[in-house]
Parts: structure tokens; C-alpha cells; sequence
């Protein structure tokens, strides 16, 4: 792929997403405007910018893998999202957004103690940098395969892209841009799902073409007992997970929170169709491809079947959705460092303007920490096998304990610490130390039901242990007298720290509305040059164009008002 108009359409894209996030360079005033949105932001833009942060290239490239080589199980492993959201939407958002922390690891520190949010702040940063890093490295192959750049710089440049907004702009910046890159990878995948079909011959021919089993739910050494312990790991994962939990908490109340999560679920019931089938389809057409090169089958459908124009947008929305889930974990992980290391245990009594500092500056160095790790991806086995394993080993010991906390009143710091150690550990053992020392490897359905089996057993175990002996634990006391404390301090909140976040969120709608009518107009333009798919191309422009106008409508309700108490927005 090396046409002009592929070059523009990624250089013009990339250009005006990295403007639409440097408007955002003066909305942070606190860490609260800048990590939180002031709390305030709009349950559907929450939704949309949670469901960026989830997926990235990694979907099309690890998940796109499994989809060539087993099928429809891609797909099935998808919905296990789906459901955990649902529960997350029931249960544990508002649980989340009734904590009133600014972070999860805020919330770890009141309930559960300083040494174990210590001790999670450091698994956390740790694992959070290699999942996103990890995820940076397909995006990166992607670019590399398609125009001809050799791998290291085609990671080193677009990581440096990829982190320059997010330390500039804060939450607002991530999730206008969020909502931005949502729309145009939206746009590419459904332009290349009719003509994928196209060059298969129809979908009589596919499912002809197809190998046995190829359409069955589970498949291959994805089996039942995996996806009932990969929907265990995602109630965890979606509903624990420090990144997820700042969109629970960013909105202004636990009934937002609740759709903010049930938004997610209702777009991972039907997207991962969309996506898994181009690769599929692929199979039919080149069943040729072997052991890693199973990575790069959904770039050989986009090569085989987009135009010139069509292709550069596809693969500026494969980089979009890395850029946006590297940029959530880039701003949690900042706001974790920023609020409860630097301000928590190094500077108390530093100012608004130095946290700015060292949010900005953190975002910075953890940005270059994930281009390293984005650059060994390849000498541990390749995407899937990166991904999959650090969610084995470190889901449920890491975010089980977290979600068991906000409803329970008997588990302590003592016993979190214990159970995460131990459960680790016997992770770590099974998939680490055994294999090399006596050659025992657990299947992928065995390493996940340990993986997050074990931490709920335990705690499970605890929970009934500490019933027998007292109805509330010391910790639980405590954090009772800081919800207390919390819920006067947020009724003396200064009435222009109030009008700054309703300012704050009427100029986020308005640069959604603005982004969204300027990418229409792009993709109207594209569908002029383009030589196949220039009516649907069109159409979705049209789309673009039509729903820009909910962002501006919305805009227009935000009253931005000294006397106002509240934000009153009805999108």
C-alpha cells in the first residue's frame, strides 16, 4: 500500500485527531477536571469512550488469528465481554461510582489499607504497561507489513503520537477523541465486510468453502471451559479494572454509570460479528496461512479487496483504536502515579499546578516504558499468547480482591494481601516454572479457571472464616468515616469549580459535533476518489453528518451557570 491518496487520508486523519486533542491543553485546572472530567462527563460518551479503550489492533490482529484458524469461536469469545459488562452495569458500577474516589486505587487505600494499595499500585503499573504495550506492537506491524517500514521505527514514531495528547489534555482529550476514532474505524469495517463477501463469491460460497466446525460456538482449544472462565475474567476484568473504573466514576451519578457499562455490552454483542468475519471470510479464499502469519489476515482481506483511499482509512482506524486503549491505561496510570504515589505518599501538600506538572510528565515517561515493551512482543510468542497469559496470571488475583471489597465488610487488608500473594504465585507456577522444570504446560481453558478460580475460592473461604468471628472489620470502620467526610466536602465544592466543569463539558460536546461534521465531510470527499464502495462510503458519511448533530443538541442544554447546581444535560 504506498498510493498517495492512502498517505493522505493517514496523515490528514492523524493530523486532526492529534488537533482535536491539543484543544483540550487548558480544561485541566485539578486532577479531578483532568483525571475525572470533573465527574460530570455524559453517561453515552463514557459508553463510546469505554468501548475504544477495551479493544485496539490487538482485535484485528490477535482475535482476527483466532478467527482465520478456528472461526465463529472468535466471536463467542467476544460475547464473554458482553456479559461481563451486563453484570458490571447491574451490580458494580454504581457500587464504583458511590466510592466518590478519583481512582481504584484511591478507593484500595480507604477501604483496605496503605500497604495494599501499595502493593497494587505496583502490580497494576507494571501489568498495565505490558498489556498496552503489547498492544502497540500489531498496530505497529500493521503499518510496518502495509508500507513497507521497518518495524522498530514504524513503534517508536507511532508510540510518540500516540502518547502527545494524552499528556496534554486529560480525560476530555481521551474521550473526544475516543468518540472521533470510534466513528472512522466504524466507517472502514463496514466498507469492508460487503466487499469481502464480494470477493468470496457470496456467503453461499464461504460457507461451503469453510472447514468442518467452522461456525460452531467453540472450537479448537477454545472450549467451554475456557469461555466460562474467560466470562468470569471479564466480570472482573470490565467491572475491577483501574482503567474502566475511571469511566464509572467520571459521570455524575450511579444510574449513569449503569448505562455507561450497559452501553459497552449492547456494542459487544453486535460488533465482534462485524469484525471477526472478514477473516473468516479470508480463510475461504487463502487457507494457506500458517503460525504467526495467522496475525496478519485481516490485513490481507483489507489488501485484497479496499482501494486505494479505502485501505489508508482502514488502517488509520486499526492505529485509532490502539491509540485510544494505550490512551485510557496512559491516563489512569498517570492519575494512579499523580494522586496516590506523588500526592498520597510523596508531596501532600503540593499544588494544582505542580500535580499538573507531574501528571503531564508521568504520562510521558509510562508512554515510553509501553514503545520498549511494544518492542519485545515478538520474542514472547506474538500477541495472542502475550495478552491471554498476563490476563491468566494477574486478572483475578489483582481485581478480584478490589470488587469483593465493595461489598464486603469483613475482608481485610491482611487477608487481600495474603490472597493476592498466594494466588499469583500458584499462577506464576503453573505457567512459568512448571513448563520449564518438569514440562507441564496447563491447556488455555485449564490456565484461566486457575487463573481467576482460585482468588474467588479463596476469598469465598475468607469471607466465611471471618463471619464466625466479627460482623465488620477495623478497615471497613474506617472507611466508613471517610465516605462520611467525602459526602461534606463535595456539598462545600466551590460553586466556580462547578461552572468550570459545566464549561468544561459543553466545549467537549462541541468539538465532538465539530470533529464528527469535519470527518464527514472527509469521508464525502473519499468517496469521490475512491474506485469501489463510493456509494457506501457516502452513505456513512452522510451518517457521520446526521449524528453530529446529538453532540451539538446536547451541547446546547449544558447551562453553564454560577447558580446552577447541577449540569442538566438530556443527550
Amino acid at each position: 500500500m504506498n498510493s498517495p491518496i492512502d498517505t493522505a487520508v493517514i496523515f490528514i486523519f492523524s493530523a486532526f485527531v492529534l488537533f482535536i486533542g491539543m484543544l483540550f491543553v487548558r480544561t485541566g485546572r485539578n486532577m479531578k477536571s483532568f483525571f475525572a472530567g470533573g465527574e460530570s462527563v455524559p453517561w453515552f460518551i463514557g459508553g463510546l469512550s469505554l468501548f475504544m479503550s477495551f479493544f485496539s489492533a490487538g482485535t484485528f490482529v490477535a482475535w482476527g488469528a483466532i478467527a482465520y484458524k478456528y472461526g465463529w469461536v472468535s466471536v463467542t469469545i467476544q460475547w464473554t465481554m458482553c456479559i461481563g459488562a451486563l453484570i458490571t452495569g447491574v451490580w458494580l458500577a454504581p457500587k464504583w461510582k458511590a466510592t466518590g474516589a478519583l481512582t481504584a486505587a484511591e478507593f484500595v487505600k480507604e477501604r483496605l489499607g496503605l500497604k495494599v494499595q501499595k502493593t497494587f499500585i505496583y502490580i497494576f503499573t507494571l501489568v498495565s504497561l505490558f498489556i498496552k504495550g503489547s498492544v502497540l506492537y500489531p498496530v505497529a506491524k500493521l503499518v510496518s507489513v502495509s508500507l513497507g517500514f521497518p518495524l522498530v521505527p514504524s513503534t517508536i514514531v507511532l508510540g510518540i503520537m500516540m502518547i502527545a495528547y494524552t499528556a496534554v489534555g486529560g480525560l476530555w482529550a481521551v474521550m473526544v477523541t475516543d468518540i472521533l476514532q470510534f466513528v472512522i474505524l466504524t466507517a472502514a469495517v463496514f466498507i469492508i465486510l460487503p466487499l469481502s463477501l464480494n470477493a468470496a463469491g457470496g456467503w453461499e460460497t464461504v460457507t461451503t468453502k469453510a472447514p468442518d466446525g467452522f461456525f460452531d460456538l467453540l472450537n479448537g482449544e477454545y472450549t467451554f471451559g475456557f469461555i466460562l472462565a474467560f466470562t468470569l475474567y471479564h466480570i472482573c476484568y470490565i467491572g475491577g479494572n483501574w482503567t474502566f473504573v475511571q469511566r464509572y466514576t467520571s459521570v455524575d451519578s450511579g444510574k449513569s454509570a449503569r448505562k455507561v457499562s450497559f452501553l459497552f455490552a449492547g456494542l459487544y454483542l453486535i460488533s465482534p460479528i462485524i469484525w471477526m468475519l472478514p477473516p473468516m471470510i479470508y480463510r475461504t479464499i487463502n487457507p494457506s496461512l500458517q503460525g504467526l502469519d495467522t496475525e496478519n489476515a485481516y490485513l490481507q482481506i483489507c489488501q485484497l479487496v479496499l482501494p486505494p483511499g479505502l485501505m489508508g482509512l482502514m488502517l488509520t482506524g486499526m492505529y485509532f483504536s490502539t491509540s485510544a486503549s494505550a490512551n485510557t491505561t496512559l491516563n489512569v496510570v498517570s492519575a494512579v502515579f499523580t494522586n496516590d504515589i506523588y500526592k498520597g505518599m510523596i508531596n501532600p501538600g503540593a499544588s494544582d499546578k505542580k500535580l499538573m506538572s507531574i501528571a503531564r510528565l508521568s504520562s510521558l515517561v509510562f508512554g515510553i516504558g509501553m514503545i520498549i515493551i511494544a518492542l519485545l512482543v515478538p520474542a514472547a510468542g506474538g500477541i495472542v499468547e502475550v495478552v491471554l497469559s498476563i490476563g491468566a496470571v494477574t486478572g483475578g488475583p489483582l481485581l478480584a480482591p478490589g470488587l469483593w471489597a465493595l461489598f464486603s465488610k469483613r475482608l481485610t487488608g491482611k487477608a487481600t494481601l495474603w490472597i493476592t500473594g498466594s494466588t499469583l504465585s500458584v499462577n506464576l507456577l503453573f505457567k512459568i516454572i512448571l513448563p520449564l522444570t518438569s514440562g507441564l504446560k496447563l491447556s488455555r481453558s485449564e490456565e484461566m479457571l486457575l487463573g481467576i478460580g482460585l482468588p474467588l475460592i479463596f476469598l469465598l473461604i475468607n469471607e466465611w472464616l471471618a463471619s464466625r468471628k466479627s460482623a465488620t472489620s477495623s478497615e471497613y470502620d474506617v472507611y466508613q468515616a471517610v465516605m462520611a467526610q467525602r459526602k461534606f466536602d463535595y456539598l462545600d465544592s466551590s460553586e466556580e469549580e462547578k461552572t468550570e466543569v459545566r464549561r468544561q463539558n459543553r466545549f467537549g460536546l462541541q468539538v465532538i459535533a465539530g470533529a464528527l461534521a469535519f470527518t464527514a465531510v472527509l469521508l464525502f470527499a473519499l468517496s469521490a476518489l475512491t474506485t469501489k464502495g463510493s456509494m457506501l462510503t457516502a452513505a456513512i458519511a452522510f451518517a457521520i453528518l446526521l449524528a453530529s448533530i446529538i453532540p451539538w443538541r446536547a451541547s446546547k442544554k449544558v447551562i453553564v451557570d454560577v447558580a446552577a447546581e447541577d449540569t442538566i444535560l438530556h443527550p
